[in-house]
């Protein structure tokens, strides 16, 4: 039991999808718009977002970033009329009571679950079990709701087989028809999936389907096939996804699937020396989401499609396609501004986030959308 005290593609352009689900009247589309002011923004701090709850790596004011202008923006969808109201915890509750939310991904998807306990914590501190870093559990007792957080960065099972490998980032055995057991195991118990991976797919990897090695990404190998980075994000996508299906009986909730979230490297790739000094967002058009992105996204797009189809038993299928939203934000990126923990799979060098987002920040607006989503 998920309980806190028994758990210790194509190519389209931006735009050209419907997503019906996240509209309110016709012409309007959440995820198609662009950053505006906003005065009153934050709407938390990490002083008022209780201790332990921001990543000492996305926590940008404690670790010294001077400006504060990247934090006085909102989403504005485009349309006439279109709006995207700004998170209400209280609502939040009142519609999750009794229910349990899961958080299953890679770091981002542990950076969302943050922004969401610390606009939660503005009307209600949970109780946490199961701290660990990489699987945590949030009870909020009044409301008998639960949010859970697994750390599954290819959302499938994996194992390292070497620490150094091609690139030096390591190389890892993908098995691509296999859910990870720690959060599969639990789909009977969830009522809400939010599912994303992404960045961790850039790294070598050998790709096995039925115990059977079917080819690699960068492996460089002989005499085995590289099916490409695509391919194993396609296909564990499509795992994750299967497993929730509701075909087999054991979810009968709703699972979105959220889009690549876009980095942003200017000066050199995240282990060359990269960084992200930008102060401002930019304006809808100035920065287009390009290579593996792109792709990413556009598989990400045709396997939703494909989960929505094959939904059964009442499972509901939905598309957060923030993409666009973020690209348009490298001005919210931690960049040097966090804690500095050496990297091991980089021989302990140093350097640069330009993936995860400070908090209170930018990312702040998946719960908007989130919560807007699910009315």
């Amino acid at each position: 039991m998920l309980t806190t005290t028994t758990i210790p593609a194509d190519r389209r352009p931006l735009g050209s999808q419907s997503h019906t689900s996240a509209r309110r009247g016709e012409g309007c589309d959440i995820f198609r718009g662009d950053w505006v002011p906003d005065l009153d923004a934050p709407y938390y701090t990490n002083d008022t977002c209780p201790p332990g709850i921001i990543d000492e790596h996305y926590d940008c004011m404690r670790f010294g970033r001077p400006d504060l202008g990247f934090l006085q923006w909102r989403w504005q969808p485009a349309g006439d009329g279109c709006d995207l109201p700004r998170f209400d915890p209280l609502r939040f509750l009142a519609m999750m009571r009794g229910k349990t939310i899961a958080f299953v991904g890679d770091s981002l998807a542990r950076n969302h679950k943050d922004s969401l306990i610390c606009l939660l914590t503005r009307v209600a501190t949970p109780i946490t079990s199961w701290p660990r870093k990489k699987h945590t559990v949030y009870y909020y007792r009044e409301y008998n709701f639960t949010v859970a957080s697994f750390w599954v960065p290819y959302l499938v099972r994996h194992e390292m087989i070497d620490d150094d490998g091609p690139t030096h980032t390591g190389l890892w055995n993908l098995y691509l028809d296999e859910p990870e057991e720690v959060w599969a195991t639990h789909v009977a118990e969830l009522d809400y999936v939010v599912v994303s991976a992404s960045s961790w797919f850039y790294r070598p990897s050998m790709l096995y389907e039925a115990e059977q090695l079917v080819g690699c990404h960068y492996c460089q190998r002989p005499n085995v096939t590289d099916l490409t980075m695509r391919y194993a994000l396609r296909m564990a996508t499509r795992a994750a996804l299967r497993a929730l299906s509701g075909a087999d009986g054991r979810f009968r909730g709703t699972v979105l699937l959220r889009t690549v979230d876009p980095s942003h490297y200017e000066g050199g790739e995240w282990n060359k020396d990269g960084n992200c000094l930008r102060r401002a967002p930019h304006r809808r058009g100035e920065k287009m989401v390009e290579g593996f992105e792109l792709d990413f996204r556009a598989l990400q797009v045709e396997e939703f499609a494909a989960a929505e189809r094959a939904a059964a038993g009442g499972v509901r299928v939905m598309l957060m396609d923030t993409t666009e939203a973020m690209i348009l934000r490298a001005d919210a990126h931690p960049s040097k501004y966090r804690a500095w923990t050496p990297d091991p799979l980089m021989k302990n060098q140093v350097y640069s986030d330009c993936v995860h987002w400070c908090l209170p920040g930018a990312i702040d607006t998946w719960n908007d959308m989130l919560l807007h989503m699910l009315l």
